[in-house]
């Protein structure tokens, strides 16, 4: 179960990251709104997480989990550049959480 809060809280990370982008420097209600649950929602499943997942493992997933998300998101919603060493680096960090997943205990 601490695999699946896990996973949940990296979706928040990415639902409070792109929020900020929507805020606009915090001046728009609703996405502030929308914005801060979505930190509240992940912060507190990460908590979770960590009961049984190591914490530096933990951390590490769920902020690979944002970063790749956030990034996808970037280029999709806001037609960020897409560049092949950015992508290749994604990709690096898609095989770092798979690999973190795999050797933890």
């Amino acid at each position: 179960m601490a695999w699946i809060y896990l996973f949940v809280a990296g979706i928040f990370e990415i639902g409070w990251a792109i929020g900020m982008k929507y805020t606009h420097g915090f001046t728009k209600f609703w996405p502030v709104v929308f914005t801060l649950v979505s930190m509240v929602v992940s912060v507190y499943l990460l908590s979770l997480a960590t009961k049984t997942i190591p914490i530096g493992t933990a951390y590490a997933v769920w902020t690979g989990i944002g970063v790749v998300g956030t990034s996808v998101l970037g280029i999709i919603l806001f037609n960020e550049p897409v560049e092949v060493l950015r992508l290749v680096f994604i990709v690096m960090i898609l095989v770092a959480i798979v690999g973190l997943k795999v050797i933890a205990r």
